[in-house]
Protein backbone atom coordinates (compact mmCIF):
# COMPACT_ATOMS: atom_id res chain seq x y z
CA UNK A 1 0.00 0.00 0.00
CA UNK A 2 2.95 2.76 0.67
CA UNK A 3 4.46 1.93 -2.32
CA UNK A 4 0.63 2.08 -4.36
CA UNK A 5 1.03 5.28 -2.58
CA UNK A 6 4.30 6.77 -3.19
CA UNK A 7 4.10 5.70 -6.98
CA UNK A 8 0.90 8.10 -6.89
CA UNK A 9 2.18 10.70 -5.44
CA UNK A 10 5.43 10.67 -7.25
CA UNK A 11 3.18 10.59 -10.28
CA UNK A 12 1.57 13.63 -8.90
CA UNK A 13 4.59 15.70 -8.58
CA UNK A 14 5.65 14.58 -12.11
CA UNK A 15 2.88 17.36 -13.19
CA UNK A 16 0.55 14.20 -13.93
CA UNK A 17 -3.00 14.09 -12.57
CA UNK A 18 -3.99 10.61 -12.36
CA UNK A 19 -6.38 9.09 -10.07
CA UNK A 20 -5.77 5.54 -8.87
CA UNK A 21 -7.89 3.74 -11.61
CA UNK A 22 -5.59 5.59 -14.28
CA UNK A 23 -2.39 4.84 -12.46
CA UNK A 24 -3.12 1.62 -11.87
CA UNK A 25 -4.24 0.84 -15.97
CA UNK A 26 -1.39 2.98 -16.88
CA UNK A 27 1.12 0.43 -14.64
CA UNK A 28 -0.52 -2.31 -16.00
CA UNK A 29 0.03 -0.72 -19.64
CA UNK A 30 3.50 -0.41 -19.31
CA UNK A 31 4.23 -3.84 -17.25
CA UNK A 32 2.55 -5.52 -20.63
CA UNK A 33 4.25 -3.04 -23.69
CA UNK A 34 7.27 -1.73 -21.84
CA UNK A 35 8.73 -3.70 -19.44
CA UNK A 36 10.07 -6.68 -21.49
CA UNK A 37 12.51 -3.66 -23.22
CA UNK A 38 12.64 -0.96 -20.33
CA UNK A 39 12.37 -3.18 -17.13
CA UNK A 40 9.83 -3.36 -14.56
CA UNK A 41 11.72 -0.74 -12.75
CA UNK A 42 12.40 1.46 -15.90
CA UNK A 43 15.83 0.70 -15.48
CA UNK A 44 16.71 -0.80 -19.57
CA UNK A 45 18.36 -3.97 -18.33
CA UNK A 46 17.29 -6.64 -19.62
CA UNK A 47 18.51 -8.82 -22.74
CA UNK A 48 16.50 -6.63 -25.01
CA UNK A 49 17.14 -3.36 -23.45
CA UNK A 50 20.85 -3.57 -23.45
CA UNK A 51 20.50 -4.88 -27.02
CA UNK A 52 18.46 -1.89 -28.03
CA UNK A 53 20.03 0.42 -25.60
CA UNK A 54 17.16 1.72 -23.74
CA UNK A 55 16.97 4.82 -21.85
CA UNK A 56 17.34 4.21 -17.73
CA UNK A 57 14.08 6.00 -16.72
CA UNK A 58 14.99 5.89 -12.89
CA UNK A 59 17.91 8.78 -13.82
CA UNK A 60 16.68 12.67 -13.57
CA UNK A 61 19.08 13.29 -16.40
CA UNK A 62 17.27 11.27 -18.55
CA UNK A 63 14.20 12.51 -17.54
CA UNK A 64 15.99 16.03 -18.51
CA UNK A 65 16.82 15.00 -21.68
CA UNK A 66 13.44 13.54 -22.80
CA UNK A 67 10.81 15.97 -23.10
CA UNK A 68 7.23 14.79 -22.21
CA UNK A 69 6.41 15.26 -26.41
CA UNK A 70 9.34 13.36 -27.34
CA UNK A 71 8.08 10.51 -25.31
CA UNK A 72 4.32 10.76 -26.34
CA UNK A 73 5.77 10.39 -30.05
CA UNK A 74 8.13 7.56 -29.29
CA UNK A 75 4.85 5.84 -27.97
CA UNK A 76 2.68 6.74 -30.48
CA UNK A 77 5.01 6.67 -33.60
CA UNK A 78 7.91 3.83 -32.36
CA UNK A 79 11.38 5.12 -33.13
CA UNK A 80 13.92 4.66 -35.68
CA UNK A 81 17.43 5.39 -35.73
CA UNK A 82 19.99 4.82 -38.61
CA UNK A 83 17.00 3.53 -40.54
CA UNK A 84 16.67 0.71 -37.97
CA UNK A 85 13.17 0.32 -35.80
CA UNK A 86 14.28 0.85 -32.45
CA UNK A 87 11.18 0.55 -30.84
CA UNK A 88 7.82 -0.04 -32.07
CA UNK A 89 4.47 1.94 -31.34
CA UNK A 90 2.11 0.84 -28.70
CA UNK A 91 -1.07 0.76 -30.92
CA UNK A 92 -4.20 1.13 -29.18
CA UNK A 93 -4.06 3.49 -26.64
CA UNK A 94 -5.70 6.81 -26.60
CA UNK A 95 -3.67 10.12 -26.13
CA UNK A 96 -4.54 10.42 -22.78
CA UNK A 97 -3.45 6.88 -22.29
CA UNK A 98 -0.20 7.62 -23.65
CA UNK A 99 0.35 10.25 -21.26
CA UNK A 100 -0.86 8.82 -18.12
CA UNK A 101 1.66 5.95 -19.21
CA UNK A 102 4.61 8.31 -19.36
CA UNK A 103 3.41 10.33 -16.17
CA UNK A 104 4.12 6.17 -14.63
CA UNK A 105 7.11 5.89 -16.39
CA UNK A 106 8.16 9.47 -14.53
CA UNK A 107 7.59 7.81 -11.35
CA UNK A 108 10.68 5.64 -12.01
CA UNK A 109 12.93 9.07 -11.67
CA UNK A 110 14.64 8.72 -8.18
CA UNK A 111 16.45 12.64 -7.70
Amino acid sequence: MMKYLAILIAGLMAGATLNAADLAKAKATYEKKCAKCHGKDGKGQTTMGKRLKARDYTRAETWAKVKDEEAFKAVKEGLKKNGKTRMHPIKGLSDQEIKDLIAYMKTFKKN
